[in-house]
């Protein structure tokens, strides 16, 4: 079926909002033991950020480059977070159906993102080495990484877990944490989508901290909480307009720099990236801070779900972000990079 313009605008909204509603549309999980085995990934370059203009600043960020990502295989998809184990290079993530992945972002002599190499998946296991097949299970969205440990947040069965980092060979959690919030306040398809560490040399010492989508509090703020370090404690995220969280990552000054997400059938899909002030991260604090940069469907972003900070080799502070495409043929798995300049 050929669509029109406005059709296949209205199919999307309509898949996309599927999505938002907590209607999955069927996971690719497969249905026993697989081999880690590389997937070949076709990656189409991204000039430009604002579809059919040349400009590259979008209020403090640089546009550099993106990628428009496919696979033949059917678990590709449903890329919910992802964290660097080398500054832009070799990365970890979690797909929201269950899957670990694997890979590395190749780049020219330019400094932009060329494409995807060695990337592979693995299906999440129980303790008994068995794939975890139901998806209210392994609905992993949030991610934070350090020493080889990873620690992923997950929804619907809301928890934090940590796990022993080995990408030929990811075995079953080794440690449930505490993260604080009343499992009653978490809403079942709205929970921990940003898991990242604080700064080492700041006021919470590296701990964790957790942040979720849209679980609202009486006062209609956002349920957070710092799990770990010497000033633990839940606090909120002032919710602002109709953006929900899809995950966020300390800046090196300390301020909490959050990826959103809004879904609306008269607005469509949106993105942006909100500063939150680091000195309000705290017990009890509503934490807040200014919008950096907002953008819609006239842009290159689709769901946009995750979102890490590394620093480039000439120093350059970067920001690189991925999409969720709901294994939806009408969404697309994305990465993008910028510089965010602080002067």
């Amino acid at each position: 079926m050929i669509l029109s313009r406005g059709g296949f605008r209205q199919t999307l909204y309509a898949a996309i909002a599927l999505f938002v509603a907590g209607i999955a549309l069927p996971p690719a999980i497969a249905a026993g033991p697989e081999p880690v085995e590389p997937i070949e990934i076709s990656a189409r370059q991204i000039s430009a950020f604002h579809i059919g203009r040349a400009e590259k600043r979008f209020g403090p960020f640089e546009f550099v480059g993106g990628l428009e990502m496919t696979s033949p295989s059917r678990d590709f998809g449903a890329l919910s977070a992802f964290r660097f184990l080398k500054p832009g290079s070799d990365f970890i993530g979690v797909a929201d159906t269950g899957f670990w992945f694997f890979g590395t972002v190749t780049h020219g002599a330019d400094k932009r993102p060329l494409g995807v190499k060695n990337f592979h998946m693995q299906q999440m296991v129980d303790a008994s080495g068995q794939p975890v097949d139901e998806k209210a299970e392994v609905d992993s969205e949030g991610l934070a990484v350090k020493d080889d440990i990873a620690t992923v947040g997950f929804e619907r069965d809301h928890r934090v877990s940590q796990f022993n980092i080995d990408p030929d060979d990811m075995k079953a959690p080794f440690k449930q944490l505490d993260f604080l919030i009343p499992a009653w306040e978490l809403r079942r398809n709205r929970g921990f989508e940003t898991v990242t560490r604080a700064n080492p040399n700041g006021q919470h010492e590296g701990g964790l901290v957790v942040v979720s989508e849209k679980s609202l509090d009486k006062a209609g703020n956002i349920f957070a909480a710092i799990i770990e370090g010497p000033r633990k404690g839940v606090f909120t995220v002032k919710r602002n307009g109709d953006f929900d969280i899809t995950d966020g990552a300390f800046l090196p000054n300390g301020d909490l720099l959050l990826l959103e997400r809004s879904f609306t059938m008269a607005g469509g899909l949106k993105m942006r990236l909100r500063r939150i002030y680091g000195e309000s991260v705290e017990k009890g604090a509503v934490a807040d801070g200014p919008v950096l940069m907002e953008a819609d469907m006239s842009y290159q972003i689709d769901n946009m779900e995750g979102l890490d900070i590394w620093t480039r080799d000439d120093g350059a502070l970067m920001v690189s972000l991925i999409s969720d495409d709901n294994h939806s043929i009408l969404q697309r798995n994305l990465y993008l990079e910028f510089i965010l300049h602080e002067d």
